[in-house]
């Protein structure tokens, strides 16, 4: 059996009501979970960008790519690479920040190039873009001081240069 990592798809989708509904029931279906959706409208109307990470081995990501691009409703559909592409995500979190530790605070948010969007008289809201590992990183550093709650907004990417998912004719020159 191959080794567990995360993959990362992209897939270009009708934009049009219950396609999310029918590519998370093709996950559910299969018993695989998803860490992070991203769905969104794209330059062309008709279409709308999703970027799904799941974990699993080559085979689960082939069998999950095979399925989805199976469907109707998905135009295009890859897996996207790390050294080929730009990948980012937005962290809203929301923690303790009581005036004796409020320094500390500001100060490692401009290590991490975050910004407080709220403060209040004990708490503190950071926004912070970056890539997933960045923003893991930087919530293992606020822990400590208590985080109250967080948002993600799920992994957004896309292909390096002048590469494009809608230029893709097939998908199986991207698994490895």
């Amino acid at each position: 059996m191959s080794e567990l990592k995360k993959y990362t798809i992209g897939a270009l989708v009708a934009n049009k009501s219950g396609v999310l509904t029918r590519i998370s029931g093709l996950f559910t279906r299969r018993g695989y979970n998803i860490e992070s959706l991203s769905v969104c409208a794209t330059e062309n109307s008709e279409l709308s960008r999703m970027t799904i990470v799941l974990w699993g081995d080559e085979y689960t990501l082939y069998q999950m790519i095979k399925q989805m691009d199976k469907l109707e409703d998905v135009k295009k559909i890859g897996c996207a690479n790390e050294l080929d592409c730009v990948y980012r995500e937005l962290l809203l979190v929301k923690v303790s920040a009581k005036p004796d530790v409020r320094s500390q605070l500001v100060e490692i948010k401009e290590i991490y190039k975050a910004k407080v969007v709220d403060l209040s008289l004990d708490t503190m809201i950071l926004e912070l873009t970056g890539t997933p590992y960045k923003l893991d990183g930087f919530l293992k550093v606020i822990e400590p001081y208590g985080i109250l709650e967080m948002q993600r907004t799920g992994v957004t990417v896309l292909a390096r240069g002048s590469h494009t998912l809608k230029d893709r004719d097939c998908y199986s020159d991207h698994i490895n």
